[in-house]
């Protein structure tokens, strides 16, 4: 205890200086900008249908997003360029990295960016990636003292929170500036469907075409910025092999479809009009009310604005706020159907984020909205979420569907802590088939795995599930003990929803 204490004291001392490291030597550098010379590229060519739209295709279940990225690592030749809020030290983590320097013993040029939230512990495993001739690794936004563990950084930043309390959230996997993969999945067994506890039910697309050099535009944003921090300069050690077995995950063919076609050139994807909508490092500097040339929350208020005759909303965080309400309540008022989709209390991994949707669930009915929690476990019609087996599920999915003609995807959740603290990254796509399949993923998650939410005579909040005639329904948020309500109401005072 006395020599935690010391530690602590230490730390203090240190914090004083806690802010971004200067005089970085660090050297500027651009997405690959002759995608046609390789094989991917000449593979995009040969399939693209106009020069502006954009080939898209959903990853909705997780073994097929793990196998479709480490076939962009498989297939790439001159450049991966790899942009995560969370890359884990775990099984899928250690086998898309290792197909990552296999393909930079190739001569394959890899930029890996990683946000430094939840990196504690794993500078020596960075390190050693970045050791290698062809990669480089780049920490965003870092904590400069104390990094060996998640309380120590804190400690030891306590002075600098406001900058610290800035999260790069993107998700973005770029191969030859020709194929990416983008939307709501970090890197870890629990985003595949390989945890054997709990997986998230999550939503990330393939792109080529018109929309990918956007993406590496914003990737090369972010890389090139005074937050983006070599892991050599703040970390040092032996950089020693990682002698973790590498295992292979079990795939079905259907997972392996973008190897498949890759492998016979023959790329299989819807061609659409798509936009990027992705916010610029200079968010992190504004510790108050971002300037609407550099967040992307007024762009997917519009959108929602836009709506005529339905808007779904999938999020697995939804705290609207008072203007999010007020604006639901226009639609409402206007005609709209509105659906939403978020966890429930006892399916969240943030159950203090439920405070803040709270707060909103009996105006939210009183309005008239489809209101759907996700539940802990998911029912026997989920085939393409699958392998779930007895693990729980999580919703981490992101998306909104404006009158089954327009489709956003990405990492931005809707609340204030996306709009207005993180940056985001996500795409709008225009394609009545692509919306038919995201409206797809709703029904089935509302038919078998969620519960409906609707007001008791007193006006009250039920919870119901089941079918017509077997239902059950609750009177206090399903599956939770009355501790963990009784937490959360106690911390409710302390959770603004600024801050969630």
């Amino acid at each position: 205890m006395r020599k935690r204490c010391l530690w602590a004291a230490a730390i203090l001392v240190l914090s004083g200086c806690a802010g971004l490291p200067r005089h970085v030597e660090k050297t500027h550098s651009i997405a690959f900008q002759s995608p046609d010379t390789t094989t991917l590229g000449r593979i995009v060519a040969d399939e693209q249908v106009g020069n502006n739209l954009s080939g898209i295709r959903l990853l909705s279940s997780g073994d097929e997003a793990l196998a479709s990225l480490i076939a962009l690592a498989d297939h790439a030749e001159r450049t991966l360029d790899i942009q995560y809020y969370i890359i884990r030290e775990d099984e899928s983590t250690r086998t898309l990295l290792h197909h990552v320097r296999l393909a930079a013993d190739r001569g394959v040029r890899v930029r890996l960016l990683v946000d430094d939230l939840n990196t504690a512990g794993e500078d020596r495993r960075f390190l050693h990636l970045s050791s290698h001739a062809h990669v480089e690794v780049r920490v965003f936004n870092p904590f400069t003292a104390g990094r060996f563990a998640t309380w120590t950084r804190f400690i030891a930043s306590a002075r600098d929170i406001h900058r610290i309390n800035h999260r790069m959230h993107n998700k973005l996997f770029v191969a030859d500036n020709a194929l990416a993969i983008t939307g709501g999945r970090n890197i870890g067994d629990a985003y595949f469907a390989l945890d054997p506890r709990s997986n998230f039910v999550d939503l990330d697309v393939v792109a080529a075409g018109a929309i990918v050099p956007e993406l590496s535009a914003s990737f090369d944003a972010f890389w090139n910025s005074k937050y983006a921090i070599p892991i050599g300069s703040l970390a040092s050690g032996m950089n020693s092999d990682d002698a973790s077995p590498i295992i292979e995950p079990a795939t079905s063919a259907n997972a392996n479809w973008l190897q498949q076609e890759l492998d016979t050139h023959r790329l299989q994807l819807t061609w659409v009009p798509a936009t990027v909508l992705a916010d610029q490092p200079a968010k992190i500097t504004d510790e108050n009310s971002p300037e609407n040339e550099v967040t992307i929350a007024n762009d997917i208020r519009a959108l929602m604005q836009a709506a005529k005759q339905e808007l779904i909303i999938i999020s697995p965080y939804f705290v609207p706020g008072k203007q999010g309400l007020a604006s639901i309540g226009e639609l409402v008022a206007r005609g709209v159907r509105v659906r939403i989709l978020t966890n429930s209390l006892a399916s969240t991994d943030s159950p203090l984020v439920d405070i803040g949707y709270g707060r909103y669930r009996v105006a939210l009915l009183e309005l008239g909205v489809d209101l759907r929690e996700m539940r802990p476990k998911l029912g026997q019609k989920h085939a393409r979420f699958h392998p779930f087996r007895s693990s729980n599920a999580s919703l981490h999915a992101k998306a909104l569907v404006i009158d089954q003609k327009i489709v956003f995807i990405g990492s931005l959740n809707m609340d204030e802590r996306s709009a207005r603290i993180n940056s985001e990254l996500g795409l709008v796509i225009s394609n009545t088939d692509i919306a038919r399949q995201v409206t797809g993923l709703l029904d089935d998650l509302s038919a078998d795995g969620s519960y409906k939410l609707q007001l008791d005579s007193h006006g009250h909040v039920e919870w119901v599930s089941g079918d017509a005639g077997s239902q059950k329904i609750w009177h206090t948020d399903p599956e939770t003990s009355r501790t963990e309500r009784l937490w959360l109401k106690l911390l409710s005072p302390l959770a603004p929803d600024d801050l969630l």
